[in-house]
């Protein structure tokens, strides 16, 4: 039986059609605007946490901890790149405090020059910039924050105002304050808002001259780019090169300050009181941090320290980098899988070990405290030497590679990067120390000398240049 449609039908079936797409491309359009439309002055909600709903909190929270709570966000374009952050209060006790003339493309991902030319560097350069904390701090006697209003506690007691860029989609930021507590420095309001994405957007390409389309998903949804390959001299061309003696002693106990002391909540892991203890197979899981910007012990992040289970040796490098004219130092510490035997190459580079804080090992918060990536800010960082050290000009890079310099997803691996320091009594000794996924902890505590004239340091290290001396 043939079937046959009229003229009228297939016209109708067009018309029906037509308006179909019609419809779909106004949705498109009106949830496009909704999503990167902005204006010179735009009102944020903030979205805070109480600690019921957020017991788990690694955060140093002050007595006054939710006494100050309820504001929102008003966010004022002075200009291209400078913005002021304007938080409001709801109740009269509370005040406003502004953040004043921000330079937000300085918290906007940039990529140096050396990675523009090379199509995978740039794919790290950007990633690691997006999904790294960046966290910032105004203090309160610098120009750039204003407090009126209020009951005069803040007033009189506010020392610092902090933003973050958390390290998790593109927009989610975050806002601190901060009193002192005798000897402490304690949080009384956290806050969470969503930096508009049409300003991230215009900065990015700002700050790159690139389309933000080239790279939005992967700005805006993670995308992995493991295996991409990191041709390491076009970051940096090498000098001269040797094997030093390192030791990574993993029967050392497990040392803990700063964040990682508060962190210790967000480990899921009994037992461990060695280094080697992170290497056995036992269970080890850190509290997974989800938008916008929290921890949640429900949702375990795993590890791959297998990949670590074996130091082998550790290479130092002179090195001149594109983005400074005098010469740098670069570590390299090559690690085995017990089981696979595959290397991976722990990199970090573009640092000036004459410049390295010279501290005990319990002060190592106050060492080099860097993530993993391609011209990344610290961490923290004060807004003033931020300004003056614009992540885009770092010479610093910290990559995890394997024997073929493809890029390993150090995510997964759960390693966030490294704390660097010179000895407190020898300072041609460096300490090392990798940290977790989300700095939950250290895992692993390498000393590597300098020196080769240091005979000492290099007794304590095996011929083969640095095995473990228990290796568990």
């Amino acid at each position: 039986m043939k079937l046959v449609v009229s003229r009228s039908t297939i016209r109708k079936l067009a018309i029906a059609a037509g308006v179909f797409v019609a419809a779909g491309l106004a949705v498109f359009g009106f949830v496009f605007r909704a999503r990167y439309s902005v204006a010179r002055t735009m009102e944020i909600p903030i979205r805070e946490f109480s600690t019921a709903e957020y017991p788990e909190d690694p955060g140093e929270r002050s007595i006054h901890f939710g006494d100050y709570s309820g504001r929102s966000l008003r966010l004022v374009q002075k200009d291209d790149t400078h913005f002021d952050f304007v938080i409001l209060p709801k109740h009269e006790h509370a005040a406003k405090i502004t953040i004043r003339d921000v330079d937000v493309s300085l918290m906007t991902p940039s990529e140096p020059e050396c990675t523009k030319q090379d199509r995978d560097l740039e794919r790290i350069a950007l990633t690691d910039r997006q999904w790294n904390r960046q966290q910032v701090s105004f203090r309160r006697d610098s120009p750039h924050v204003e407090v009126s209003g209020g009951n005069g506690f803040e007033l009189d007691n506010l020392i610092e105002a902090k933003l973050a860029k958390n390290c998790l989609n593109a927009g989610l930021w975050e806002v601190m304050l901060t009193v002192r507590e005798k000897d402490r420095r304690a949080c009384y309001f956290h806050g969470w808002f969503t930096m508009p994405l049409g300003h991230y957007k215009r900065l990015f390409e700002h700050n790159t001259g690139i389309s933000y389309w080239k790279h939005w998903y992967k700005l805006e949804h993670w995308s992995d780019p493991v295996g991409t390959l990191v041709r390491l001299d076009g970051l940096r061309t090498v000098l001269a090169e040797r094997d030093v003696p390192a030791n990574f002693d993993s029967d050392e106990p497990v040392i803990f300050a700063g964040e990682q002391a508060r962190k210790r909540r967000t480990v899921d892991a009994e037992n461990i009181l060695t280094w080697g203890d992170f290497y056995d197979g036992r269970k080890v899981q850190f509290a997974t941090f989800t938008p916008p910007g929290r921890y949640d012990v429900d949702r375990p992040w795993n590890n791959e320290f297998g990949r670590l289970s074996c130091f082998a040796r550790a290479v130092w490098r002179e090195i001149e980098s594109p983005a400074r004219a005098e010469p740098l130092q670069e570590l390299e510490l090559v690690f085995e899988d017990r089981q696979t035997h595959e290397q991976s190459r722990f990199i970090v580079s573009g640092f000036s070990m004459a410049a390295l804080p010279q501290v005990p090992k319990d002060c190592y918060p106050d060492g080099l405290y860097m993530p993993m990536g391609i011209g990344v800010p610290p961490f923290f960082q004060d807004y003033d030497d931020l300004v003056a050290n614009p992540p885009h000009r770092s010479p610093y890079f910290c990559v995890l590679l394997d024997s073929a310099n493809r890029w390993i997803n150090h995510h997964e691996v759960a390693v966030d990067g490294p704390v660097l320091h010179r000895d407190a009594s020898d300072p041609t000794i460096l300490h090392v120390y990798l940290l977790s996924y989300e700095r939950h902890s250290l895992i692993a505590h390498i000393v590597v000398c300098t020196d080769p004239s240091n005979s000492q340091m290099a007794s304590q290290t095996t011929s083969s240049g640095g095995f473990p001396r228990s290796s568990r």
